[in-house]
């Protein structure tokens, strides 16, 4: 499967390759009538129907030229609109560039691979179209053009990133999904699939801290179990329950995942590590060698890799990131609070469950 998928993404480095200089001119085309036609209709004097008339013309003229339609002009005119702030046209030039400068200005922290001039044109014109139209930061289209231009996403798969705000939710979970799932959109999956902290508000804290943290583990996990519908609900959608404590067997050494879940649209097995207090860098040891014995003996051949969550009390992010990155089975961190762990006036401010369920 990996050999398949080294070949996929080396077909489609050279299809990208291909289609660059091809992107380039056509960029560079369109945001030339996207300035003349804004020029025009914005301040100029063209009257009410222009390009309609202009697009009627040039498929009269020329026939056999697509991409000229009313609703494409009129996106060539905001492609221009939208990134003359940030793209200059230089004199003597046939290509746009970047205006490096005003970028820095903008851009106060670097994404993830920064923007060079190449990522902006490895994607075509429909691309940049459906960015300027959902994504209304520049922080935010810079950062799906990057995406779309490193990961082939197709035009598709970009609109269901946009839909989902990708950019949004990208990267609050301590992960290391990008390096260890096989699958550039199964990764960002996982990462939209989880949060980096859940209100369990049915958990009493009252019955914790003053036990044994292996016992305050199993009064958390007794309390999600009672209330797993709650739980899967607050954990996300396509969450199946499969068991608590689930036995696995390796070598004679018995194991027991403390909640074993389902995913439908990830298509994996999640299996959730209960701890009572804050992080440790041994919990992912533990998890990992869970995970190996889950794709080992229990994952379907159909289903993707299984994927593990510690939910503990606390944890220091940046540690986590870095403790995390080396190990090569996918996991996530994730802390919880109850709701007496919030501010007295935050308690006050949530609605009363039965008083909820009467007006529901």
């Amino acid at each position: 499967m990996k050999s398949f998928q080294s070949a996929k993404e080396a077909i489609l480095r050279s299809q990208y390759r291909a289609v660059a200089s091809v992107n380039k001119e056509q960029l560079s085309l369109y945001y030339g009538i996207g300035r003349y036609v804004s020029g025009n209709s914005r301040k100029g004097f063209w009257g009410k129907g222009a390009i309609e008339q202009i697009s009627c013309l040039l498929q009269k003229e020329l026939p056999v030229l697509r991409g000229f339609s009313v609703s494409n002009i009129k996106n060539m005119r905001a492609f221009y609109e939208e990134w003359e702030p940030v793209l200059i046209r230089q004199p003597l030039a046939d290509d746009l560039v970047l205006n490096e400068k005003m970028l820095l200005t903008v851009i106060r922290q670097p994404l993830a691979g920064e923007l060079n001039w190449v990522d902006f044109l490895a994607i075509g014109f429909s691309h940049h179209t459906e960015i300027i139209s959902k994504a209304k930061t520049l922080e935010a289209r810079l950062f799906y053009i990057h995406e779309c231009a490193t990961h082939y996403w197709s035009k598709y798969t970009l609109r269901d990133y946009l839909k989902t705000d990708l950019y949004s939710h990208r990267g609050t979970l301590p992960n290391n999904f990008a390096q260890t799932l096989p699958d550039a959109k199964q990764a960002i999956k996982a990462v939209c699939s989880f949060k980096d902290e859940y209100l369990l508000d049915f958990i009493n804290v009252e019955e914790l801290n003053e036990q044994e943290e292996d016992v305050n583990e199993r009064v958390i996990e007794k309390a999600i179990v009672s209330n797993v519908k709650k739980f899967i609900m607050t954990f996300g959608q396509d969450f199946s329950f499969i068991g608590n404590q689930y036995r696995m067997e390796v070598a004679g050494v018995e194991m027991f995942i403390d909640l074993l879940f389902f995913n439908r649209e990830l298509n994996s097995l999640v299996a959730v590590e209960l701890k009572s207090g804050k992080f440790r860098a041994s919990y992912l040891g533990q998890l990992n060698t869970y995970l190996s014995a889950l794709d080992t003996y229990i994952r379907k051949p159909h289903e993707n890799p299984s994927i593990g969550i510690i939910l503990c009390r606390e944890m220091n992010q940046t540690f986590v990131e870095f403790a995390v990155r080396d190990y090569n089975k996918p996991m996530g961190v994730a802390t919880y609070r109850a709701s007496q762990d919030m501010p007295e006036r935050l308690r006050k401010a949530l609605p009363d469950i039965e008083e909820l369920k009467k007006l529901l």
